[in-house]
Order: C-alpha cells, then structure tokens, then sequence
C-alpha cells in the first residue's frame, strides 16, 4: 500500500513529511541493541535446546519494531536496493521506508511471485538462474532471517564457513592447510560437488526441521517465479536471491561433520565446508569413498545428491582447487596458490574494463579498476602469491598500454608514457594522474591468516569476534572487511 501524500496505518493518518521525519530520527544504536538482546536469548534458548522459548521469543522478535526497521534497512542499503521484484516497487525515500517499516505484518501475508533472471557464470557459456523478490518480501525474509540466524550460527557445523557471521573463505583455507601441511597428514580429499543445492532441497524437510512459523517458511518456499510472462510453480529449493535463503542451505547441510564423525569415531576424517563447497581430508582413499557414500545417503533425506562426475577423490601430491586457490604439495611441502581459474578470472575483468573504456578518462579507468584490483589481492594475500601478484602487475601494464595506445594511435610511446605514467620515488612507471593512482598487487605484502575459534558464537561472544575483525583490519589497510553482519544488526 503507497500513496503519494498521505497513508492510514493502525487507524492514524501519517503524511508522506511525518513519515519521513519518523524514518530520520530513529536512534539505529538504539534498534541494534534491541535487536542484538533478542537475538543473544535465542541464541542461549537455542544452546540449552529450550526449544519453546526459542519459538516464543523468536516470535517477539519478528513482532518487534526494532526487528522491522531493521529488515527495511537491511533490504534498502544492500546491493538488489535499486533492483525491483514483479510489482516494479523500489523504497527509495525516507517515507517508503517508514511506511513499509509501518506495514509489515505476518497477518493474512502473501508472498508474491519472484522474478527470475539468468545471469552468466563466471567463465562459462552457461547461465545461472537468480530470483528476485518484491522489496516487502525481501523484507519479510530479512526480519525472519534476523531471528533464525542466531538458531542456525548456534547449532552449525564447527567447520563450515560460507554465509556464516565472521567467517570467510579464508578461514577455510587456513584451516584447510592445518588439515594437510604436517608430514603425518592426511594425503587424500574428496571434493564435494552438490547438483544444484539450492534449487533442489526438499519442501517437505524444510518445513519439519527449520524452527520457524511454517506459515510464512510456505509462503517464500512455495511463492513461484514469473519468467517471460510465465508463472512458475517451486515444488523444491530456496531461491537463488532471497535473503533467507543462505541461511536455510547452510541449516541443511549442516550435520555433515557429527554424521561423518559418527561412522568414523576413530579415524582423522576432517570436513571443510564452505556453503555447498566441501572437502573432506581422509587417511586413505578407501576412507573417502566410504565417506562420499555416507555424505550421499546423509544429502538424500533432504532432496539432494552429489554430482557424481564433479566429486572427486584427489591425492594431495595431485592437487586440487577449492574456493579460488590450488593446494598441492610439492616434495612434501604443501603450497597454496591462486588456481588457474581465478587468475584467468581477474585477467578476463580487467581486459574487459579496459576495453569498454576506451571513450573513458585516465581517472574513470583508475577509478573503476582499482576496486577489482584491491579485492582480487585482498583475497589472496594470505597465500603464496607473490609471483602472481608480480604476474598480473605485468598483464595490467599491457592492458593499459594497449589501452593507451589506442586512444592516441598518431602519438609516439614517448609522448604516451609522459602522458598516463608518471615517477614516484624510485618507480617510474605509475600510472596515474593528479588524483588517482593505479593500485600494484605487488605492493600488498603477504600476512597470514589466523582461523577463528571453533567453539566461539558470535552472539555469545561478540566481543572476540569485534576484536578479531578489528585485528585484522589493523593488521592490513586495503583490507575492507567483508565479514556478514546481516543478523547481528550492525551497519548495513
């Protein structure tokens, strides 16, 4: 409901100007802390297995008015805030997200279709699909999401990693390395492929085990997708684009590790689980494809199967790629690189930029590179990347050469290079102009990578994970931390 000038809710009229004066003076400190309390009880309710409690004040939270401000905001400052569902429907200003905040309500909820799109996989010919849900869906996914997590985070696998709050990809591989680098370590992985985990969990699972109102779980669950003026039904899966949906994956998948601990108590079987990416780490290949048929049987009650022909028992002399990086060790020493993959990844992104720039100043080419730089090092400054790192700083003074010299093709190389290189200090090549520099990757050093305490919770223990984050950060300044703080209400 949205009009242009004036809007009843609860039996008040509120103009668009109230509206907006009541979005602006909310106290977001405030809003947190009342969320964050919540969320801590669960979370306690949840780690004593106080399962009515955890239903009742999860019940609070998603009714509480702090938990809706906070969803409207989650949805309005996150990346999809300018991408509209089926209804075409964006909450730009102040006062549509007041309203929305004001009518966002379980009663009589319907979740509308979603509009699905196909987007190209990274360096695949292939397409992927994504559905995109109404902002109020969005939000109501969000204000759901923000009482489930504190359930999921307390009762995930130790070692799974993806979409987890204060965990990344690094962190995998840290832990990964430990698994692997000793002399006495296991040899032999099994590289866990899903088919297509998120468009084919079961319905029927979701429903019995997410301790959620089973209501609205239907409603996002069976919302369907419109698709060239088509109406779809989903019959299986969580939509690729829904923000709850991480958060339902990650439940069911978890219990992997306690299952493979179960059939193996006394053998070192190690699981690194990064979303639907795993590795499990075995003595023997024998164990591994004991294990891969164990995992198998564990993902069939909930409507899944691994892809036969992408799962993969690899010894660790061979190597493997997982999450972006090669392991392989090398006379017995185990050596973590960029894979093949990732490197023809950010060549191809930056060969594209500078194509598409042509027409481009210095400044927007510098300006639209430098972030593609400084998060494609960000990721892989823990390894052994130096080489590499040296490596596209050469393919990036190609590209930019070429890129110049098709600008100016009546100029010498003289006149070019005086004109987009510049000195500075004992470096003569900088490519950069009164304002901008082009970053190097060989200017990041190298700096290792701590794993997180396994049995710490980020709701119990928010003051070890704030403090670890800002370690990190102190210890590297490119870094701009990319840890989730979806569910613990922190700035979005």
């Amino acid at each position: 409901m949205k009009v242009c000038y004036s809007t009843t809710l609860y039996g008040e009229k509120h103009t668009d100007k109230d509206l907006t004066q009541q979005w602006n003076s909310i106290d977001w400190n405030k809003v947190r802390s009342d969320v964050n309390r919540l969320q801590t009880r669960i979370a306690k309710a949840t780690k004593a297995g106080k399962w009515n409690l955890v239903k009742r004040l999860s019940y609070l939270l998603t009714h509480s008015k702090s938990a809706k401000l906070l969803a409207v905001r989650i949805v309005t400052q996150n990346k999809g805030k300018r991408t509209p569902g089926i209804d075409g429907e964006l909450w730009n200003t102040a006062s549509d997200k007041m309203r929305a905040t004001l009518n966002l309500t379980d009663k009589q909820y319907r979740a509308q279709p979603l509009r699905r799109i196909y987007i190209p996989k990274p360096g695949k010919d292939t397409k992927r699909p994504l559905s995109i849900p109404t902002m109020y869906d969005r939000a109501m996914q969000a204000l759901y999401g923000l009482a489930l997590q504190p359930i999921a985070e307390t009762a995930a696998d130790p070692r799974s990693f993806g979409f987890r709050l204060f965990r990344c990809a690094q962190d995998a591989s840290v832990y990964a390395f430990l698994c692997l680098s000793k002399k006495g370590s296991n040899q032999w992985i099994l590289e866990g492929d899903i088919k297509g985990c998120f468009d084919t969990i079961a319905h029927d699972w979701l429903k019995e085990h997410i301790p959620m109102d089973k209501s609205i779980l239907g409603q996002f669950l069976k919302a369907g997708y419109v698709f060239d003026l088509t109406l779809y039904p989903t019959e299986r899966g969580t939509p690729q684009g829904g923000l709850i949906s991480p958060i339902l994956a990650n439940m069911v998948l978890d219990g992997i590790e306690a299952t493979l601990k179960l059939r193996f108590p006394k053998t070192r079987v190690y699981l690194v689980r990064y979303a639907d990416d795993f590795l499990v780490i075995t003595p023997t290949k024998e164990i591994a494809e004991e294990a891969r048929t164990v995992i198998q049987d564990f993902l069939s009650h909930r409507g899944l199967e691994l892809s036969m022909e992408k799962t993969q028992i690899t010894h660790i002399d061979e190597g493997f790629d997982f999450l972006g990086w090669n392991f392989r060790k090398y006379d017995g020493k185990l050596l973590i690189k960029p894979s093949l993959k990732s490197i023809k990844s950010i060549r191809e992104k930056i060969k594209t930029t500078a194509q598409k720039a042509q027409a481009w100043t210095q400044d927007e080419l510098i300006r639209t590179l430098n972030p593609i730089i400084r998060g494609w090092v960000n990721y892989h400054r823990h390894i052994v990347a130096s080489k590499t790192f040296g490596d596209i700083d050469k393919y990036i003074w190609n590209t930019t050469w070429k890129w110049a010299k098709r600008r100016h093709t009546n100029k010498g190389q003289k006149w070019i290079a005086q004109k987009y290189w510049k000195s500075k200090g004992a470096r003569n090549w900088n490519f950069q102009t009164g304002k901008n520099e082009l970053l190097k990757c060989s200017d990041a050093k190298i700096r290792n990578h701590s794993n997180p305490k396994f049995e710490k919770n980020p709701y119990l223990d928010r003051i070890y994970f704030i403090d670890r984050k800002n370690r990190i950060k102190k210890q590297t300044p490119w870094i701009q931390t990319t840890f989730s703080f979806f569910a613990l209400g922190s700035r979005p």
